[in-house]
């Protein structure tokens, strides 16, 4: 992946009071909801001064992904797409929700979301590794409040071109990936059903469990040069194109590939070049780059114009 990194600028945003050692939200706050935090995105673009995004989400991120390039179709060139759902609760999955927060644990909850029930009956060291970060390293009732919301979305309302009139659907790129029996295989299924098939890659990994780019890193970063060079980045992909970004949103955690065709040369900033490398970062907690240190953060607060007004504060690292 570094070999893919190095010629990017990697920005990475956590969802308000999802990142490492954050506060905890007063009593009262109201979380935004997912079509907010997708509105507050482009206010991390123009903060950076980039121009185009090639986005990357996972969960909870790879949704609010989809929404932003739904509401800014212009400020993103391409997104992959992990372990989407595009659907909102219906009333018996938000009666399973309500009854298993009163059966189990959050962390527990957030897992069964993760993993597939193979890999939590065999109790893998991932699955140890991921219950330890969720319920040690993230602020249990800001997470508690992203989980809220994440269950009270709605559907992304898109429809595959020439299905229904004025079908309203992602223009750019877009790949998609679950795990063979992932507990997400579902909806991404689905949402691969209302894309455009003529921009749309569709990767079902198998023997992958529910996290794919944790488990097989190595097969998904080949897909994503392949799903690159598909954009038009082959051979010298990158030369006239020095400073571009990279991204990840998952649930509590964000990502963003941003990329800006404005430079024609120059060095490419060195911060967080390899952060991308570490596709094994956790969708739920913070994470250091490769050489185990975390850039210099930028905290932005925005408020979310047509969604209502809304003061809530980003981390932002590059």
């Amino acid at each position: 992946m570094q070999e893919i990194t190095k010629h990017f600028v990697v920005c990475h945003v956590d969802a308000p009071g999802q990142q490492v050692g954050a506060s905890q939200f007063p009593q009262g706050y109201q979380f935004p909801s997912m079509e907010q935090l997708a509105a507050m995105l482009p206010s991390v673009v123009q903060h950076f001064g980039f121009k185009y995004v090639i986005g990357i989400g996972v969960g909870a991120g790879a949704y609010v992904l989809a929404k932003f390039a739904l509401i800014y179709p212009d400020l993103v060139e391409g997104l992959v797409l992990m372990n989407i759902d595009p659907n909102g609760k219906g009333w018996i999955d938000w009666a399973a929700t309500k009854l298993s927060g009163l059966t189990s644990t959050l962390p527990d909850t957030v897992l069964s979301h993760l993993f597939s029930q193979e890999e939590l009956v065999n109790s893998t060291e991932l699955v140890q590794s991921y219950r330890q970060q969720i319920g040690n390293v993230v602020n249990q009732a800001n997470l508690q409040l992203f989980w809220n919301i994440y269950n009270s979305r709605r559907d992304l309302d898109i429809n595959r071109p020439g299905t229904v009139p004025n079908a309203k659907t992602l223009r750019c790129p877009v790949m998609l990936v679950v795990g063979d029996n992932a507990p997400a295989e579902d909806g991404v299924v689905e949402c691969n059903s209302k894309l455009d098939p003529s921009t749309t890659t569709f990767l079902k990994m198998a023997d992958s469990g529910g996290l794919p780019q944790v488990t097989q890193p190595g097969k998904l970063t080949e897909a994503f040069k392949y799903f690159l060079q598909g954009m038009g980045y082959s051979s010298g992909w990158y030369r006239g194109h020095p400073r571009s970004g990279l991204g990840v949103w998952g649930l509590g955690k964000a990502v963003a590939y941003l990329k800006d065709r404005r430079l024609s040369g120059g060095a490419v900033p060195s911060a967080s070049m390899t952060r991308l490398a570490r596709s094994r970062t956790a969708s739920l907690t913070s994470a250091s780059s490769v050489d185990g240190s975390r850039p210099q953060a930028c905290t932005h607060s925005e408020s979310s114009e047509g969604l209502g007004q809304v003061n809530h504060t980003m981390e932002v690292s590059c």
